[in-house]
């Protein structure tokens, strides 16, 4: 998407590679929407770290970024030993898949490299496949998100209120996004619409993220509190739900997405409005039987305790910040500790439909169509 920063306009990836340092390109999305900023990982691990710690985030970012971590690792490598080799490919794959294990993007997408390099007969091949694999990979997660652009623009019309959750723009992938793909298709053809983001506590990527990317974009919105959303609903004043997802089951329609996504399905399904779930075909897993087997990533307390934010105004007497200088306040009562799921389910009943590139499937329909969207034979 094109971002403006101090009056310049400029098109930005999430997620980009530089061949010659050898490091992968990130935006820092840990200081948005007060400061924007790209920074390069200078290895593997740190790339593994930048997953883990949020500096970037979203199924299709992260998967994109371990696809190049992957790559980076394995162009690290000194030496023509096939079978080293392939043993310190397998160290890169196991840290880079650790790094956050709800989403199944990442892995997805290191599996996707690995088959291509297995074509290589020796270490400069594959190592020349893999970075190839991984912009193949980017290339792919935007293409697919243009074409959910497509197809869920249908859903939006006129003077429509939808309301989102979290941050599924093109922040949480290589570019334009899932949730908001259909906002942007339906915004270029005309259509004026209302966006309501859900604030989307512990971390506030709604309110931080998604509310920035529509402010770049031109799309009117308003931030809500999480709690907001029903009585907006009972109000109808919301007309359709988008959200995107960390991994969808092929077999049985399960959606896991950022906490709080299971709570605004059943909402929807009180107030009978559409409820939609946008994805690329990396986001789905096909082995998985069940909901429950998901691992809900336990994040760190400190996220739900307090919240990071910049100081406004004159400088802090108590702990001598300057105005606009990003601090980390504790909210909570001192002596409370916090439970932080990042992440939680939602049954495929509560689901009118999740738009994919290939189309609109009800949930129950993926198993059905796998040929069609990628599955297994």
């Amino acid at each position: 998407m094109n971002v403006t920063v101090r009056g310049r306009t400029r098109h930005f990836r999430t997620v980009s590679f530089d061949a010659a340092k050898n490091r992968v390109l990130l935006i820092e999305q840990r200081l948005l929407p007060h400061e924007f900023k790209v920074v390069g990982t200078r290895d593997f691990r740190a790339t593994a770290v930048a997953i883990r710690d949020m500096v970037v985030r979203g199924a299709g970012a992260i998967g994109a970024t371990a696809a190049y971590g992957l790559a980076q690792g394995a162009r690290a490598f000194r030496g023509r030993d096939l079978g080293k080799f392939q043993a310190h490919v397998e160290a890169v794959f196991q840290t880079l898949a650790q790094a956050r294990p709800t989403a199944v993007d990442p892995v997805n997408a290191m599996l996707d490299l690995r088959r291509a390099m297995s074509v290589g007969t020796t270490v400069a091949e594959q190592q020349t496949l893999a970075l190839r694999a991984a912009e193949r990979f980017a290339d792919e997660d935007v293409a697919h998100c243009k074409a959910i652009g497509r197809h869920g623009a249908k859903l939006i019309r006129n003077g429509m209120r939808v309301l989102t959750h979290c941050n599924a723009g093109w922040l949480a992938f290589v570019d334009i996004g899932t949730a908001t793909a259909p906002m942007y298709a339906a915004q270029a053809t005309g259509r004026r619409f209302h966006v309501f983001c859900d604030e989307t506590r512990p971390r506030s990527q709604g309110a931080t993220l998604t509310a920035w990317e529509l402010a770049q974009q031109g799309v009117p919105h308003q931030i809500i509190a999480d709690n907001a959303a029903g009585f907006l609903m009972w109000r109808d004043e919301i007309d359709l739900v988008i959200v995107g997802s960390d991994r969808t089951l092929g077999r049985t329609g399960e959606v896991a997405n950022k906490i709080g996504t299971y709570t605004k399905a059943v909402l929807a399904k009180r107030h009978g409005i559409p409820f939609y779930v946008a994805i690329p075909l990396s986001t789905i897993d096909w082995q998985m039987r069940s909901g429950r087997d998901i691992p809900i990533e336990e994040r760190s307390e400190s996220e739900v305790l307090g919240a990071w934010g910049i100081v406004q105004g004159p400088k802090s007497k108590v702990q001598s910040l300057k105005s606009g200088e990003r601090a980390f306040v504790r909210v909570a009562n001192p002596t409370s500790r916090a439970r932080n799921p990042g992440f939680d389910v939602t049954p495929p009943e509560l689901i009118t439909g999740i738009i994919t590139p290939e189309g609109i499937f009800k949930p129950g329909e993926l198993w059905r169509h796998r040929a069609k969207l990628g599955g297994p034979a």
